[in-house]
């Protein structure tokens, strides 16, 4: 243990938390015209490759569970094409990855195999892939997909391989992917060996906090006081004019709308497979925070910025809270070093049980029905990564790099395990900005409801049902 303690540490010292990022695409849940900043689309390439994929997991698996036993069979000298839309060579940056890149390599002369790694631009890679499902001549052996254009449509089609019989082996595969995130009528269709997830909350900045003389954020966390109400509260209390010249000069919330982190915080949906659920009570209290934020006149107005705007105000030191995800740290650390900046869940919803995090462009890696002997490629991709992590934790290499305090860690390691996957984005039709601009405009949440109830499930129709 303690050569893993020092091991992480001065990984730590070193290491960069990145972001495998992507440009364009319509996020859906990732901004607009109200300032919403919740997962911008960059967000369905963030795979972090290397930093505690196998250690604790989603479920606390601390020992191999259900093992494949090992396999003997020949591949013919075969070439495992493995795509995505970023380069997935192993990376053999830190001790975790240099043993998987030495399983793969016995693993390549044992089995007969080589590997092809191939690299789509993201701008198009759903069109590329898709078109070569359809015709059945898929692009490569082991293919990344998001979920939003997968379920239901390709596997509707039996294009893809359903997998979980393969991913029993705990301490390798992320069980939530397989038996949750990418499930189909009772099956799962992809997997993943990162055990991490999307880490999204609240980025505050505790100089600004300090010097507003506001009781500490982390307290109302330490106290389980931490939910919708205390959080207006303190951005209303950070709304101040501080010289007296009659205008707000500080803020507490440099974001509006805020739909995604109010449903997944109430652990709520906007859908459920084929059906709507904006009449679901959990979801009514979810309208109601948006609408709330917007007629109670909680955060910070627009000057007429494009949705990059709420980061740019919290940039500006003047904000007090930001909701966002983690890989936007970095950038706020760059540009704010005379600010010292700390991370708390976003508070809890009504109805909800605990803390969440949540991810709307949920990716993973699938197995196109027409390549031969999936169970073999799920047995090599299970002993590449299985191996005796030196961390801890799931991302305790970025948490470590990008955090200063232990209790922001925690914090990370409170929301990450429960991230919540909202499957809106998988309708194109579906008026999602249409219905926070209603709800922010000030309109009932009953008479929003009732407008769009028969729209989302037409949207919902217009995938499930052709």
């Amino acid at each position: 243990m303690l050569y893993k303690k020092l091991c992480t540490t001065l990984l730590s010292l070193t290491m960069v938390f990145t972001l495998a990022a992507c440009s364009g695409g319509n996020s859906g849940s990732g901004s607009n015209a109200q300032g919403n900043t919740a997962t911008p689309a960059p967000t369905e390439a963030a795979e972090n490759s290397g930093n505690g994929n196998n250690g604790e997991s989603n479920t606390a698996v601390e020992e191999d569970v259900e093992a494949t036993p090992e396999m003997d069979f020949d591949m013919g000298g075969r070439t495992i094409k493995i795509v995505a839309w970023w380069d997935m060579t192993i990376p053999e940056d830190n001790p975790d990855n240099i043993q998987r890149k030495k399983n793969l390599d016995e693993l390549m002369k044992k089995h007969n195999f080589k590997v092809e790694y191939v690299n789509i631009d993201f701008g198009e890679y759903q069109a590329k892939v898709t078109a070569s499902l359809l015709a059945g001549e898929p692009i490569g052996d082991i293919v990344r997909l998001g979920k939003s254009y997968m379920i239901p449509a390709l596997v509707k089609q039996d294009l893809l391989w359903p997998i979980d019989e393969y991913t029993k082996n705990a301490r390798v595969f992320n069980q939530k992917t397989t038996n949750e995130y990418m499930q189909y009528n009772g099956r799962g269709y992809a997997f993943t060996e990162n055990q991490a997830n999307l880490v999204q909350g609240i980025f505050y900045n505790k100089t600004l906090m300090n010097k507003l003389g506001m009781k500490p954020l982390q307290e109302y966390v330490d106290e389980d006081n931490w939910n919708w109400d205390t959080f207006i509260q303190v951005a209303k209390e950070a709304n101040k004019d501080t010289n007296n010249d009659g205008k707000l000069d500080t803020w507490g919330l440099a974001n509006n709308g805020l739909m995604d982190q109010a449903l997944y915080s109430n652990e709520a949906t906007l859908t459920s497979g084929d059906k709507q659920t904006l009449d679901d009570p959990k979801t009514l209290e979810s309208f109601g925070l948006v609408s709330r934020l917007a007629t109670e006149k909680v955060s910070r107005p627009t000057e007429g910025g494009d949705w990059t705007e709420p980061a740019q105000f919290f940039r500006q030191g003047n904000t007090l809270m930001y909701a966002g995800a983690l890989y936007e740290l970095n950038g706020f650390k760059t540009d704010m070093q005379d600010y010292e900046l700390s991370f708390v869940p976003f508070p809890k919803g009504p109805s909800a049980t605990t803390y969440h995090s949540a991810e709307a462009l949920y990716q993973a890696l699938t197995i196109p029905k027409a390549v031969e002997n999936p169970e073999q490629l799920m047995y090599i991709w299970e002993k590449i990564n299985d191996i005796d992590s030196i961390y801890d934790y799931p991302d305790q290499g970025s948490y470590e790099s990008v955090f200063t305090t232990e209790e922001d860690i925690e914090n990370a390691k409170m929301v990450a395990p429960n991230m919540v996957v909202l499957d809106h984005n998988t309708f194109p039709n579906l008026p999602y900005y249409d219905i926070i601009g209603e709800l922010t405009s000030g309109n009932s949440v009953s008479t929003v409801v009732e407008k769009y109830k028969a729209k989302v499930q037409a949207a919902i129709d217009e995938v499930y049902k052709k």
